[in-house]
């Protein structure tokens, strides 16, 4: 696939995380929380920019102060937010904590996200982007459902690469199997489908390995190009060859928000630098290294590294 010039652009939510600060590790204890700008696709968007490149987002906020809070927040990022709506109902929430052993978890209070409309997905130019880039939040519910399929058809249509980061959360869907009927169908028409152990765990609850994984997944979605991680665990691809693993970089994690989202737009820049070629094992070595850097600081934002963040780190490692 020939790259394309153009915008990359992260459509679905962006909401306030309130994350758990005093070290709780569920709401239930939870007494102390700090509001951050958050949503995945806004994480890699921010991330994107980061990276040094032409970064956009669309999604819909409220016409309230976290709405406007939001909007500021990511164009002073350097994220263009021409498409980013204001809508009825109040921005979304989400509560975010981790675990003893260090994972994520979240809890989303959802309101204005949901009302994107494939109408807004009709004028967002998506014909001219570079990637487009959705995750599965936006899936849960209507009319964001619609507006995520649309913007995937018109990017297919416009031979747009397109990018589905699965971050599914059991807690926003009423059924989990309808949760995976919608993500595959989906990601049948995406370049990249990037999605998490668990994530895939929860897509096709027989697998349970990641050889068991990749051959489901490649299954049902047999032309994408299909990356697994799991956090400090690593990742892996597939070639021709078979299921590859690649380690986790070792750093000092402080948190995991937003370590996916670096991985993912890391990721991107690379496969879009090499024209949507099939993931290599220094492609997710690069996306890696970004991930492992988004958690040496309180997430999302703060930690998202730049690429000359990236290239000191791996430099290091590999001197």
């Amino acid at each position: 696939m020939e790259p394309h010039q153009g915008q990359f652009l992260a459509v679905g939510e962006t909401l306030i995380d309130f994350i758990v600060a005093d070290g709780a590790a569920d709401l239930s204890s939870a007494t102390r929380f700090e509001a951050r700008p958050g949503g995945a696709p806004a994480n890699v968007a921010v991330a994107l920019a980061r990276l040094g490149l032409p970064a956009a987002f669309a999604g819909t906020v409220g016409a309230d102060p976290f709405g406007r809070r939001l909007a500021h927040a990511l164009s002073a990022e350097g994220v263009d937010v021409l498409r980013l709506a204001t809508s009825e109902g109040a921005t979304t929430l989400a509560f975010a904590w981790k675990t003893p052993t260090g994972d994520g978890h979240f809890w989303l209070l959802r309101d204005a996200d949901l009302r994107l409309t494939a109408e807004h997905m009709d004028q967002a130019d998506i014909n001219r982007l570079a990637v487009l880039i959705v995750g599965s939040v936006a899936l849960a519910g209507e009319p964001s459902r619609s507006a995520i399929f649309r913007a995937v058809a018109l990017a297919v249509e416009a031979d747009v690469p397109v990018c589905f980061d699965v971050n599914l959360r059991p807690s926003i869907w009423t059924d989990l199997q309808q949760a995976g009927e919608v993500c595959l169908s989906l990601a049948a028409s995406t370049t990249l489908f990037k999605l998490s152990l668990d994530d895939a765990r929860g897509l096709f609850p027989e697998a349970s390995s990641p050889a068991e994984i990749f051959s489901s997944t490649s299954a049902m979605v047999p032309s994408a190009h299909i990356v697994l991680t799991d956090g400090n665990r690593g990742s892996w691809y597939q070639d021709r060859l078979g299921v590859h693993h690649v380690p986790a970089w070792k750093v000092a994690a402080i948190e995991p928000t937003g370590a996916g989202d670096a991985f993912t737009a890391a990721l991107v820049k690379r496969l879009a630098e090499r024209g949507w070629a099939p993931p290599s094992a220094d492609d997710l070595r690069y996306a890696g290294a970004a991930g492992a850097l988004a958690t040496t600081r309180p997430g999302a934002w703060d930690g998202l590294p730049s690429a000359s963040d990236l290239d000191a780190f791996l430099a290091s490692r590999d001197g």
